[in-house]
């Protein structure tokens, strides 16, 4: 059962993105940024089909890379919850982002600084919702590879974070600073 909702929180996550994209784009908003300033996020696709897989042959019982580190229901039923709250925080933060969600970095047309919302809570809370996604997946199935994902994923997601700060600040100036000192870089 937490396995099936732990592949359907990830299916959830990409269905949200893809849909916020495309409806995007039919505003006529090019929110497809992703590899554009960084030819190195092309790396991240790979290993995250490679994740889908392991979480896919985790939920329906087929072979899998990796072993578990512990078993416990209990654990398990928190990183449900975990999920849970990572797709609230996530789903509130779209919302909250209007016309500005991107994927990737906009210097061009970045649309107008959003500060309330979710993001009145935190400056980042999608990446902060993935995170609790990774973590909540990383309790339903405690796979040492899967752990590997988490770390890179906060890893990867706190990279991402610090470039955008300093395009938002190039941007937006004195305002995104401001906005700096009231709320915090996550949560």
């Amino acid at each position: 059962m937490q396995g099936c909702f732990a592949l359907a929180a990830i299916i959830l996550l990409i269905i949200l993105v893809l849909s916020r994209v495309f409806l995007m784009k039919r505003l006529g908003i090019k929110a497809m940024k992703f590899g554009e300033m960084d030819k190195k996020d092309f790396l991240i696709p790979p290993f995250a089909l490679l994740f889908l897989y392991i979480i896919f042959a985790s939920a329906v019982g087929l072979p899998k890379p990796g072993h578990e580190l512990f078993s416990s229901n209990i654990s398990s039923w928190i990183g449900v919850g975990i999920c849970f709250l990572g797709l609230l925080l996530f789903l509130f933060s779209i919302i909250s982002f209007g016309k500005s969600f991107r994927v990737g970095i906009d210097e061009d047309s970045p649309g107008s600084l959003v500060t309330t919302g979710a993001f009145a809570i935190s400056r980042n809370p999608i990446y902060t919702a993935f995170a609790l996604v990774l973590l909540g997946i990383f309790l339903i199935f405690p796979n040492w590879i899967i752990l590997i994902y988490l770390i890179a994923g906060i890893w990867l997601f706190n990279r991402q974070v610090l470039l955008e700060e300093k395009s938002l600040i190039n941007i937006y100036g004195d305002e995104y600073l401001n906005y700096c000192k009231k709320v915090r870089r996550y949560i």
